[in-house]
């Protein structure tokens, strides 16, 4: 199969009209139109649907894209590599990150694997703990930092510091000097929630506050970022529980108070799949692990990268 007919299809796929797609590629469009007929012929399947006026992809098609997609991702990520090994690199990490980690151990670590190993290429990918989650277990992604604090094997974990769950409301709310609330004086206000099919254990668990408080709260919004629901509530679009790190976005108009009762935490962990562990990743989970253990007793190197085969 001649590569540059996967690079016609993908471009083609994206733009699904052959001038549009002809003039990305810097060619005419009867050479695009033949390289498509001899892939389809060769892998015995119809991508597209063509006629005069429009272009879509078939089912199977669409089946290709994504796969097509990841090939040719890691097709230029291990040329990449081989051009920094020629000059010197060592090679590149994509690690999964959701929004509100930025706000965690996460920049940290970071730090400390740069000052550590200054050639590598480290790629941040924004992506929800499902999606890091499907991509660790396909071998897409390095490690990712996830809410969540158990995974399916054969994926591993490393929890996160604990990050307590707080309330947050605008600054002009009746509670929003206090020191602490009681949930059960707010079961007449509006929630801003975290939808459940992103991150599922941080719905729980603020599920279970509200529970624990024998309330049932009235949910007006459910958003798929933390950083959501604050801006919302900064626009005074409800309150809502979320962890307490994400005091340090410093949004205006906000207030972050402690909830009265027995602390609950959001789960989140350093995950990766030890069936897909590269030299440099292992590298890079031992100096995560070192970040994450700072203020507790710190086990040697070795020992992540044990664990992590």
């Amino acid at each position: 199969m001649k590569l540059h007919f996967l690079r016609y299809f993908l471009v083609l796929a994206e733009e699904l009209h052959y001038g549009r797609a002809a003039r990305r590629l810097s060619i005419t469009q009867p050479p695009l139109s033949t390289a498509m007929k001899s892939l389809e012929e060769e892998l015995d399947v119809k991508l597209f649907i063509r006629d005069s006026k429009h272009v879509e992809l078939t089912q199977a098609g669409a089946a290709f894209l994504e796969e097509t997609r990841y090939t040719l991702e890691r097709l230029d990520r291990a040329v990449t590599n081989a051009k920094l090994a020629k000059n010197g690199g060592r090679g590149s990490l994509e690690i999964g990150i959701t929004g509100s980690m930025i706000y965690r151990e996460v920049p940290a670590i970071i730090r400390a694997f740069k000052t550590e190993m200054p050639d590598v290429s480290l790629e941040l990918r924004e992506m929800a703990s499902a999606n890091q989650l499907d991509s660790l277990h396909r071998g897409r992604l390095d490690a990712g930092f996830l809410n969540a604090a158990t995974v399916l094997s054969p994926l591993k974990t490393i929890a996160l510091k604990d990050d307590e769950f707080v309330l947050c409301v605008h600054e002009t709310h009746p509670k929003a000097q206090s020191r602490s609330v009681d949930l059960k004086d707010l079961s007449n206000d509006q929630f801003v929630m975290f939808t459940r099919e992103v991150a599922p254990a941080n719905h729980d668990n603020v599920i279970a506050i509200f529970s624990q408080a024998g309330i049932h709260p009235k949910v007006v919004h459910a958003t798929r970022q933390w950083l959501t629901i604050i801006a919302m509530v900064a626009h005074g679009f409800g309150i809502a529980i979320v962890p307490k790190t994400l005091a340090k976005t410093n949004l205006h108009g906000v207030r972050f108070i402690k909830l009265r009762g027995k602390p609950v935490t959001s789960p989140a962990s350093l995950a990766w799949n030890p069936e897909q562990l590269s030299p440099l990743a292992k590298i890079f989970l031992n100096i995560a692990h070192n970040v994450i253990q700072r203020n507790r007793p710190i086990h040697p190197l070795t020992e992540v990268a044990t664990s992590a085969t």
